[in-house]
């Protein structure tokens, strides 16, 4: 889904007024001013509910706004429509009419329904339907078959899962370990402990590139701040807790707490930036049938994150032995989304190859982010994984 620009008004107004409020309070009487900063510090920290956050919230109730905001990605993979076609047109710019009740999303309504009455009636209620299965890209199921489609070429899909060990390809170990050694072997990488690289940033729908700070730190801590135009966004993880800020333009929360499959992927990817961990990174190791990328062949091997969760798949290249994909998993209550990060540019950075170049995929946007400096084992301070605070608005020049 194309990334657009929204502004919700109302609750820049809000927060204004708020702070006015809590200021005049403070020259009163500093005691319930204080009181008052440490409800609105607790209520900023609160997990909010897709209900808590948008009115007219029907059907999927009880999740967390990023998952929501997931959701909404899941239909537009589904239907191939992005977010104003399926609200109203003045949602661009507002995310209170992002309320409006139109024809489409009545359907979509009813639509949730069957899928789920179909789950629960046929399969157990296990997710077998979902709205990709009919849609597959396109806002009509179509009904009629596809000659063209079934004495074509066959399009070989590669599963979602890993069900069992492929025969016939190397171990998980095995290729791990060829990827230790390609990045300059297991004594070397064991050295790094940190890096800070800056380059740049580039949405799918962006005109201009941006600035971008990377921070990381072992055993699993990272964070990334692109400089826009409208402000920071930040997504940070710290070894625990994760979280992703950015300005109102672009979310209707300013800083969304990470839970769940979201948590977990940040988990991954921050583990991953440091090659040495990546064996204890996933458990439950299983390697698949060989496959390809780009002509490219690739062995694909996946871990898990913990019992429950979604696989994680990582795609290294047959011949450098160097990590090409990153495939992972977020459940949602209306399907599973896939976030993929495809890396590339690999070059030397004291004796350690490092990616330069990752392109990141996911079902409501697509970015480009291409380092121009890496420093590895810099010292970073603990703050750079601090919870991020509400973004402020660019200074005007």
């Amino acid at each position: 889904m194309p990334r657009r620009v929204f502004m919700r008004s109302s609750l820049r107004f809000l927060v204004t007024a708020g702070t006015i409020s809590v200021a005049w309070l403070t020259s009163v009487q500093s005691a319930g001013g204080q009181a008052r900063r440490a409800e609105q510090t607790a209520q900023e920290q609160k997990l909010q509910m897709a209900e808590d956050v948008f009115t007219n919230v029907q059907l999927l109730k009880g999740i967390p706004v990023k998952e929501f905001m997931g959701t909404m990605g899941f239909f537009s993979a589904a239907t191939g429509m992005n977010c104003t076609q399926c609200h109203v047109e003045e949602s661009g710019g507002s995310w209170a009419r992002y309320a409006d009740d139109t024809p489409l999303k009545q359907t979509a309504r009813r639509m949730i329904v069957m899928m789920n009455a179909i789950n629960r009636t046929y399969f157990g209620g296990r997710r077998v339907v979902t709205c990709y299965s009919c849609h597959r890209g396109i806002t009509r199921p179509e009904v009629i078959p596809d000659l063209a489609l079934q004495y074509g070429e066959p399009m070989l899909r590669e599963p979602d899962e890993i069900f069992q060990q492929a025969s016939g390809v190397p171990s998980a170990d095995q290729i791990l370990d060829k990827y230790i050694q390609a990045l300059g072997g297991a004594q070397r990488v064991a050295t790094l402990t940190s890096f800070v690289a800056k380059g740049n940033h580039q949405g799918y729908d962006d005109f201009e590139k941006y600035p971008v700070d990377v921070y990381a730190k072992a055993p699993g801590q990272r964070t990334t701040i692109v400089h826009g135009d409208s402000g920071d966004s930040t997504t940070t993880y710290n070894g625990r807790a994760g979280w992703v800020a950015a300005p109102d333009t672009a979310t209707p929360v300013p800083v969304l707490p990470l839970t769940g499959d979201d948590l977990a992927g940040a988990k991954v990817e921050a583990a991953l930036s440091f090659p040495a961990q990546v064996k204890q990174a996933l458990s439950d190791w299983r390697v698949g049938p060989p496959t390809t990328i780009d002509d490219r062949d690739v062995l694909v091997v996946q871990g898990k994150t913990g019992a429950g969760r979604p696989p994680v798949k990582l795609y290294f290249d047959v011949d450098s032995g160097l990590l090409v994909r990153l495939v992972r998993y977020t459940d949602t209550l209306v399907g599973r989304i896939p976030t993929q990060i495809d890396y590339a540019d690999y070059r030397d950075v004291s004796g350690i190859k490092m990616a330069f170049k990752w392109t990141t995929t996911w079902t409501n946007g697509r970015s480009v982010t291409e380092l121009t400096s890496v420093q590895i084992n810099a010292p970073v301070d603990a703050a750079a994984f601090a919870q991020p605070a509400r973004p402020a608005p660019p200074s005007k020049k």
